[in-house]
């Protein structure tokens, strides 16, 4: 059938009234061919159009007619494939624990120190009261540098250090007596030369400056009262040898193993594992020095003097590490690279002297 004769109005064109009978053709007559309602213009299928089974042109525009009808006119534009998740960064490395200090600085400090210590204590005796006398002074001019800078605490300097020296060489010369006859001429001369200035804060700094001549020079007069004896340069060999080996029996086995907190509050780096590492590494070094380094010495004693030594030195650091946490410090100075101040390297020092000079005078006498 050919597409123009669909909708042809009636009497007009092919199978007309004026024509001769409708050709054999579809199942209906004249009549119903009259009432036939002409076929709807179907507007052009745009391009890209598709027509259905029915030959109806598709013109569908947006989404599909039913709700479980697939839309094919549109051929489904293929889903972007998921974008794989970025690889994860790879974990940084384990640091290893840090000593918190230039350890190639504070060793290269340490040798040069005790270059020094061995210089002074083995060729001339006084030599080595000059040094424990420089000490005692710079000490003392940290200490009350931070009191002053932290506090507002002025503690006299000039009685401090010119008393401080002096107790040191009295305690050379004159015994025990010497040093107790220095340290009260001294505070005596702290309240003095206070009274120069305005009474406000006399007290604090009376106090302080008495605190300071005790701490640092009168502890310290001890270390020059093992080197009065004959074999006071192996005593006082004995004497530094064990504290440092005892700080580094701390260190080494606390850095290693230390898990439990010896006294977080005051030193949160110190730990029980490292204080067993101190007295232990102390005890061996105290058999060894007492047994070949004092004369009369006998191992067994240097093992409860190495017990002393580790004992004491941890309270010594606890101490000064108290001050430093009043003070909200790290160091008491930068005068020594890798270690802060002299009284850093002093702390295990001060509060062992006297220890270490009874315990001589209890095995071996103070000759």
């Amino acid at each position: 059938m050919n597409d123009s004769s669909w909708g042809a109005p009636a009497g007009t064109g092919r199978g007309g009234p004026d024509q001769g009978p409708v050709p054999a053709g579809p199942a209906y007559d004249r009549q119903q061919a009259a009432q036939t309602r002409p076929m709807p213009i179907v507007p052009d299928v745009p391009a890209g159009g598709f027509q259905d089974g029915h030959g109806r042109g598709a013109a569908h525009q947006s989404g599909p007619l039913f709700r479980d009808e697939t839309p094919h006119e549109h051929p489904q534009e293929p889903m972007p494939s998921p974008t794989p998740p970025p690889p994860p960064a790879p974990s940084a490395p384990r640091q290893k624990k840090s000593a918190g200090r230039d350890l190639g600085a504070a060793i290269g400090v340490g040798v040069g120190l005790g270059a020094v210590i061995i210089a002074s204590l083995f060729i001339w005796k006084p030599a080595f009261v000059g040094v424990i006398a420089v000490a005692v002074v710079v000490g003392l001019w940290e200490l009350t540098s931070r009191l002053q800078e932290r506090k507002e605490i002025k503690a006299p300097l000039v009685p401090l250090a010119v008393g401080g020296a002096a107790m040191v060489v009295a305690g050379y010369v004159r015994g025990p007596e010497g040093a107790w006859v220095a340290m009260a001429l001294t505070a005596l001369a702290v309240l003095v030369w206070r009274m120069t200035e305005p009474p406000e804060g006399y007290l604090k700094d009376v106090t302080a400056g008495v605190f300071a001549a005790f701490y640092v020079p009168f502890l310290a007069t001890f270390v020059a009262l093992m080197l009065t004896a004959d074999d006071g340069p192996q005593r006082v060999l004995t004497f530094l040898v064990l504290t440092v080996v005892s700080d580094t029996g701390a260190y080494a086995i606390g850095w290693r193993f230390g898990k439990h907190k010896l006294a977080p509050r005051i030193s949160p780096g110190k730990t029980r594992e490292g204080l067993f590492g101190a007295v232990a590494f102390a005890m061996a070094a105290g058999a060894l020095c007492m047994q070949f380094m004092i004369e009369d010495g006998v191992w067994w004693q240097g093992l409860l003097l190495g017990l002393a030594v580790a004992t004491s030195a941890t309270l010594g650091d606890l101490g000064e590490s108290m001050i430093k946490r009043d003070l909200g410090i790290k160091d008491m100075g930068t005068l020594l690279p890798g270690h802060g101040g002299i009284m850093d390297r002093l702390d295990s020092l001060l509060p062992t002297a006297p220890v270490v000079w009874l315990l001589f005078v209890i095995f071996v006498g103070s000759a």
